[in-house]
């Protein structure tokens, strides 16, 4: 006695839904995704960061920081460091206080040749001893006056190279905080740059990856609309597409979407050609 075998078939309209479903699906899976247009990508360091690492590796590290500081403060020392701070004004005023000194003494050898003459020794050996002696002190309180002109402008001038060369040193021991400082400023300014630059290139990258998916999802929405007409059950779709997704979600949901759309056009094909 033959075997009767009966089977319930969709409704035409179903049938075509889903004809319909897997001509898409063909033409859709027929070329490779472009993943290159969504593919993760690294903001470059900024100007800023550069510059930070120029300075930290050139500049502000190492003896070259605060060298030029230690050369100019060995310029202040040593025998030969105070003549830079000697005032240019030091030999006008030397000149013109033994000039007035002289005019003085001048002075005081006329007054003794007044005197000779009023007491009747003008010419005689005691004028000629009191000019002499006279002479003798006022070259000698001469040479004592420029020798203390020179002193002061010397004491003044090494006290200035002195200060001069701590000021450096100070520099010197500075400096490599101040780089420091400046490499952390830069760094952080354009880390917040970088930031940005990596928020852009992000929202591209979603962008690029909601656009290419879109077919996807279309087609995903659509198999689960003619899943639930053929069994007569509410279906629920699911987005594949999730807000921030990591490259091991987004290769996870590629597969889910192939396996998805091959499983419905795999009962599609078996619907269509009567088998159970």
């Amino acid at each position: 006695m033959a075997v009767q075998q009966t089977q319930a078939l969709p409704p035409q309209y179903v049938e075509d839904l889903q004809r319909d479903l897997g001509t898409q699906l063909t033409a859709l899976t027929a070329a490779p995704l472009a993943t290159d247009k969504f593919a993760p990508k690294v903001a470059g360091q900024d100007q800023a960061q550069t510059d930070a690492y120029t300075m930290a590796t050139t500049q502000g590290q190492g003896i070259g920081a605060f060298q030029p500081y230690l050369s100019q403060a060995g310029a202040y020392s040593g025998p030969q460091g105070y003549q830079g701070f000697m005032s240019p004004y030091q030999q006008d005023v030397m000149d013109a206080t033994l000039a007035e000194y002289d005019s003085q003494t001048a002075a005081g050898i006329t007054g003794i040749g007044q005197n000779a003459a009023m007491s009747g020794n003008l010419g005689g050996g005691r004028e000629g001893v009191m000019r002499a002696q006279y002479q003798n002190k006022s070259d000698m309180n001469r040479a004592l006056l420029q020798s203390g002109l020179l002193q002061q402008g010397f004491t003044q001038a090494n006290q200035l190279a002195n200060q001069a060369f701590g000021q450096q040193q100070s520099l010197a021991q500075q400096v490599p905080g101040l780089y420091g400082q400046d490499i952390s400023t830069l760094g952080s300014a354009g880390a917040g740059q970088q930031a940005q630059e990596q928020a852009q290139l992000d929202a591209t990258r979603e962008q690029n990856r909601l656009r290419a998916y879109e077919p996807y999802e279309r087609l995903g929405f659509q198999q689960t609309g003619i899943a639930s007409i053929a069994s007569g059950a509410p279906g629920q779709y699911q987005s594949m597409v999730q807000p921030n997704p990591t490259p091991l979600q987004n290769a996870l949901g590629i597969a889910g979407v192939g396996a998805g759309l091959m499983t419905g056009y795999g009962d599609y094909l078996r619907g269509s050609k009567g088998i159970a």
